[in-house]
């Protein structure tokens, strides 16, 4: 377990504040956030490299925040690998490691077994990385804090070893945090995902809250989300009778909003516990259903627009239409878009789920 309560550290003018989140024992947490956020102070002030200022470290049941580095029984792999110049990758992934056939053992599952006896100053940024995360998962720390370690890998490359990282991590039952810029790889691999920005937490939680649910239109905008909108929400009362939501649920069981849209005439179809009042809401553009003809499906959120954009980018097609002025992207398929016949100017439907409305 990483458990950390209301630390603070200083790394030279930079200050991380009041942060606070836990991983559980066995857990996999992936700590996101914009260049100079703090990410890798955050990683030196649990490895104790950077001294904490306030608050408390725990890994499992003992608080570390005063021992050395040594004593924490875990390993920070940097992105810089910062492997032993002067070692072979033999003696840089054996150094510190509880059993040289474990070491064997990894080099081999990470496939650079080939590269066993070469010099480090001779091996490729990836390969120095790789080696370092060899030189970690060899000493089975209990826990295991990574800063970019897939960053200089190639795609191919990157989904082999980051595969391998996870079932040695289930495999040995240890505790891991990774720094990571690849929205992605935080939604494959994390139980738990922590959002800083100048050195502060803005949301943690489970990978798909923090993505799907974000707790503000700033963190949406960095996460990602191409429909974010600022307006008015207020509740709906139900009927008398009760209804039901896209999915069939009884409205009875959450509230039901309408969303207005600032400078619009727009309304969203929304459901949540979101107060009245000024508000954003977020829409994901793959909740965004294009079709050429108004379906007659129960979707409460269905309008009529114009293809403003067609934007192709591999297996991915991105399509704004402009909806009474309002811009809305929907993200399918390539193949779905061709076969739709999408092109710049078409009038189109756009439909999406009040569930897929997150208003924060």
């Amino acid at each position: 377990m990483i458990d950390i309560e209301k630390l603070s550290a200083r790394a030279g003018s930079f200050t991380l504040h009041d942060i606070s989140f836990s991983v559980p024992g066995g857990g996999y947490g992936i700590v996101i956030g914009p260049a100079g956020a703090g990410k890798t102070t955050l990683l030196e002030t649990i490895g104790g490299v950077v001294p904490a200022t306030s608050g408390v470290v725990r890994l499992g049941d003992r608080n570390v925040t005063r021992l050395p580095p040594e004593a924490r029984d875990l390993w920070l792999v940097y992105q810089q690998a910062y492997l032993f110049p002067h070692l072979t990758v033999a003696h840089n992934v054996a150094y510190g490691a509880r059993d040289v056939a474990v070491a064997r053992e990894v080099v081999e599952r990470l496939e650079i077994d080939q590269l066993w006896a070469r010099e480090v100053r001779s091996l490729s940024g990836g390969e120095r990385q790789v080696v370092a995360l060899a030189r970690a998962l060899a000493r089975q720390p209990r826990v295991l804090l990574l800063d970019e370690p897939f960053s200089a890998l190639d795609p191919r490359r990157r989904s082999a070893v980051r595969r391998e990282v996870r079932l040695f991590h289930r495999e040995q039952g240890m505790t891991v945090l990774q720094v990571t810029h690849d929205f992605a790889e935080a939604g494959m691999l994390g139980d738990v995902a922590v959002l800083l920005d100048a050195g502060r937490v803005l949301q943690a939680g489970p990978p798909e809250q923090v993505f799907r649910k974000p707790a503000s239109s700033y963190i949406a905008e960095f996460l990602g989300a191409e429909n974010v909108y600022a307006g008015t929400v207020t509740r709906v009362v139900p009927s008398a009778t009760g209804t039901q939501d896209d999915a069939g649920n009884d409205e009875s069981d959450y509230q039901a909003l309408e969303f207005r849209l600032a400078g619009s005439g727009l309304i969203f179809a929304a459901v949540g516990d979101a107060e009245p009042g000024p508000a954003c809401a977020v829409l994901r553009a793959e909740e965004v259903v294009l079709s050429r003809d108004r379906s007659a499906s129960s979707v409460r959120n269905t309008f009529s627009g114009r293809i403003v954009d067609v934007a192709r980018a591999g297996a991915l097609t991105r399509v704004t239409v402009a909806i009474g002025g309002v811009p809305l992207v929907a993200a399918l398929t390539t193949r779905s878009a061709r076969e739709l016949g999408l092109v710049v100017g078409q009038e189109i439907y756009a439909s999406f789920k009040a569930m897929a409305v997150h208003v924060c």
